[in-house]
């Protein structure tokens, strides 16, 4: 058993962002220098907390084998491996229970599980990917104190054994991923999810305001995140151009947006809402609460927004899954370049924006139905001469026939 001892706290501090702290209530040192060097290196907070979450799992497991962090050898970091993957989620009560009582393992598993779900639901386990980020987050921190010499003298989370890498690689051709760790999962090849129109137009009428009327027909039509469209300022938005300006996640570059002419409707149907209630000058947000006192409108915000209107559905659609849609609608178009879909939304790597080339699930069996239905149905009678490769017409005139 390991105790939810210890936590991530966010602190508010733009210097140190999130901090982590022992059962105590004290600061872990190393894990405050790693994310120094994280945002050193330009890592966003939001990185910085995903890192800061997966060194806490890593703390609280050496917590309860009451092993310090720089003596952490292998045999520890095999048996973390193996307890994430097994050992599963660990249950918590939901913050706000419908009925005021703390909420079981059963109820939370069905408040989970949709009867529509747009994603596969959070199961009791780790998800692959989780446990691959986990790996790679705690190479990476020993890998830090290894070169600062603060830590052990040996990664606990080596790399694969590599052999003769490359022995009979041909020099034209471009090189193939390097290792990975020892403990790195396996992870099958993920596609991404789009929501069907048909769902998408009744998530949409479910919507409650102009505002998150907008915001959802901007994500849908620019394939921005989440995120750098809540941080548009009010100059930003250009309706004479069609074009709205976000701070890229990555790079941290401005960079204009098309979006769609309905998203301008809803969004001046929005201004008009607020006039006079929220600051609108051009380093202002565009985008507030609904209810005093007003405030600039955060991911959580819009996060629980979009979850009341799946609620409405059943579904468990998220934020991120409009991106993915606005990706497929522009890469299925024929007239639409990949090219162009790549600048659009931001990708680094063209591999990267073909994966939305792929057909959707959906797409291919309602195509492989068609076929079957096709083959069970009558087949035309072939004319004669029709198997030589001759035309019928150019037979009935060969041969006096009357044409119909």
């Amino acid at each position: 058993m390991v105790p939810l001892t210890g936590a991530l706290i966010e602190t508010g501090d733009p210097w140190e962002p999130y901090r982590l702290v022992d059962p105590a209530g004290c600061r872990v040192a190393a894990v405050a220098d790693f994310l120094r060097e994280l945002q050193a290196a330009g890592r966003p907070a939001a990185t910085q907390r995903s890192y800061g979450m997966a060194l806490l799992r890593w703390f609280r497991f050496l917590w309860a084998v009451q092993v310090p962090w720089d003596q952490a050898t292998r045999v520890e970091a095999r048996d973390f491996s193996r307890w994430i993957r097994l050992a599963g989620k660990p249950d918590r009560p939901h913050w706000r229970p419908a009925s005021g009582q703390a909420q079981t393992p059963a109820a939370a598993a069905a408040r989970r599980a949709g009867p529509l779900a747009g994603k596969q639901p959070a199961g009791r386990k780790y998800a692959s990917a989780t446990v691959a980020h986990c790996e790679t987050v705690l190479r990476s921190f020993y890998s830090c104190h290894l070169e600062a010499g603060s830590g052990p003298l040996v990664n606990p989370f080596p790399l694969a054994r590599a052999g003769r890498a490359n022995a009979h690689h041909n020099p034209m051709d471009l090189f193939g991923r390097q290792r990975s760790g020892v403990f790195r999962p396996r992870q099958a090849r993920r596609f991404p999810r789009q929501i069907p129109d048909q769902l998408f137009n009744e998530l949409f009428a479910g919507l409650s305001s102009h505002r998150d009327r907008a915001l959802v027909a901007f994500w849908v039509s620019t394939g921005a995140r989440a995120s750098e469209l809540l941080g548009v300022l009010c100059s930003g938005a250009d309706p004479g151009q069609q074009l709205i300006t976000v701070v890229r996640k990555g790079s941290r570059a401005l960079q204009q947006l098309p979006a769609s002419p309905d998203a301008f409707v809803w969004l001046r149907l929005y201004q008009q809402m607020m006039h006079g209630l929220a600051p609108a000058g051009p380093d202002d947000p565009l985008w507030w609460t609904l209810r005093r006192p007003f405030r600039p409108l955060g991911y959580h915000a819009a996060r629980a927004m979009f979850v009341r209107a799946n609620a409405t559905l059943g579904t468990s659609w998220s934020l991120h899954d409009l991106r993915h849609t606005a990706a497929y609608r522009l890469a299925r178009d024929p007239q639409m370049p990949i090219t162009d879909v790549q600048w659009v939304l931001g990708h680094a790597s063209l591999s990267t924006t073909q994966l939305y080339v792929t057909p959707a699930a959906e797409d291919v069996i309602a195509s492989t139905l068609a076929h079957h239905r096709r083959q069970a149905g009558p087949k035309p009678a072939p004319s004669a001469g029709a198997g030589l490769g001759y035309r019928a017409e150019s037979l009935d005139v060969l041969f006096g026939r009357e044409q119909q």
